[in-house]
């Protein structure tokens, strides 16, 4: 294996790891713990189109939204496509699941442009996101 590739396999492997983290937190309700994911100066457009500009408005709208989310179900988070804009950010598509007790869910497809820290073994973090509700086909 080159280690271009190699390289490639551990930073889309850090980047998983952070998604992961994302659903971790999300089930949690750990607002700490997802806030420590994002840039200093992101953006994040929730699923029903609040945009929220940098660090202080994500972390202000998180603290107040995700400690009282209410679902009784669980939500996973799986990394569908990795595509490098640069060595150092990435554009990453997210697919999204919740699903509440009874079995029933719905779907989101976040986007996360994420950018990596600078010096090696920099961390990947949220930068600018966008999160998409799915809507239901019509039948």
């Amino acid at each position: 294996m080159s280690s271009q590739i190699a390289a490639n396999a551990a930073e889309i492997e850090a980047i998983a790891n952070v998604v992961a983290t994302v659903e971790r937190t999300q089930r949690g309700k750990d607002a700490e713990g997802f806030l420590a994911l994002f840039h200093p100066d992101a953006l994040w457009t929730t699923a029903h189109g609040k945009v929220l500009i940098g660090f202080d408005a994500i972390a202000e709208f998180t603290r107040k939204v995700l400690p009282a989310a209410s679902w009784d179900g669980e939500v996973t988070y799986e990394v569908v496509h990795t595509q490098f804009l640069r060595p150092d950010v990435a554009a990453v598509k997210v697919r999204q699941v919740y699903r509440g007790a009874d079995g029933v869910g719905s779907e989101g497809a976040p986007l996360y442009v994420m950018t990596r820290e600078a010096g090696e073994g920099g961390r990947w973090l949220l930068t600018a996101c966008q999160n998409t509700q799915v809507a239901a086909d019509p039948e």
